[in-house]
């Protein structure tokens, strides 16, 4: 993660509630100035499970979030995706791999897309 390009620094962050996060601050530099700080916070676990969530602050507003999960539950299906801009509205998710660096290099790639769809709309 800290060879990404987005990526200014990363720090690994575990307490008790989450014993495996790793948290990627990306580069303000890459973004307009209406948002001041963003990050990728990571969490993966021995059964192949994970969660990549994606957060941005506004200087206008409240965070802008979205996330990559797979694991149990009860609202959808075991790889869903938790949507923008509130990642409250869940969908089923398909991805064409689920190792560790095609799922983060898929996550980059929608982190990207939202780079270029914030620029366009920018003043």
């Amino acid at each position: 993660m800290a060879s990404d390009s987005l990526v200014a620094e990363t720090a690994f962050d575990p307490d008790a509630y989450e014993p495996r996060l790793l948290r990627g601050y990306l580069d303000a530099e890459h973004y307009p100035e209406s948002v001041p700080a963003s990050r990728l916070d990571i969490r993966w676990f021995t059964t192949g499970d994970f969660s990549l969530h994606y957060v941005e602050d506004h200087d206008d507003g409240p965070h802008w979030e979205c996330r990559w999960d797979r694991h149990p539950n009860a609202h959808n299906a075991r790889l869903h995706f938790h949507e923008p801009p509130s990642a409250t509205a869940v969908v089923d998710l398909e991805l064409p791999s689920r190792h560790p660096l095609d799922v983060y290099s898929s996550v980059l790639t929608a982190i990207e897309r939202r780079l270029e769809r914030l620029w366009s709309t920018e003043d």
